[in-house]
């Protein structure tokens, strides 16, 4: 089982959709997400966009890196937040600086929710390969 940890900002978009794509496409991994500076909820536009493809991100809760369990990661990956990212020990660190898609329209989120589940699938893909 390969832990993999998807960190953003808030915790509110990025991080969540690719922890649910890592979900929906990883075999023999468990996901985590977390914010560096948590908002508290997830966005109602990504739940929306996650729900046009059947996945009930509602179910989720926007949490701190110091809420993470104490496990091992094999897989830290950031989404784009920077110097605001705390450190997180994991064998392999990965920045993907996705946009913040918070503010945008429905078709640029739609956009970034699939460039998401675009890089879930290539690192599933690679973990496979690894094992």
């Amino acid at each position: 089982m390969k832990n993999i940890v998807f960190i953003c900002v808030e915790n509110s978009n990025r991080s969540q959709m690719a922890q649910a794509f890592a979900i929906i496409h990883g075999k023999d991994i468990k996901a985590f997400s977390a914010g560096s500076k948590p908002s508290g909820i997830v966005n109602p536009k990504a739940i929306k966009a996650m729900k046009e493809i059947g996945y009930d991100l509602a179910q989720h809760k926007s949490t701190s890196t110091d809420e993470l369990p104490s496990v091992k990661f094999d897989y830290l990956v950031t989404m784009g937040c920077g110097d605001a990212c705390p450190f997180v020990p994991a064998k392999n660190r990965i920045d993907w600086n996705i946009p913040d898609p918070r503010n945008m329209n429905e078709t640029e989120f739609t956009e970034i929710r699939d460039l998401i589940e675009k890089q879930v699938i290539e690192l599933v893909e690679k973990i496979n390969i690894e094992k």
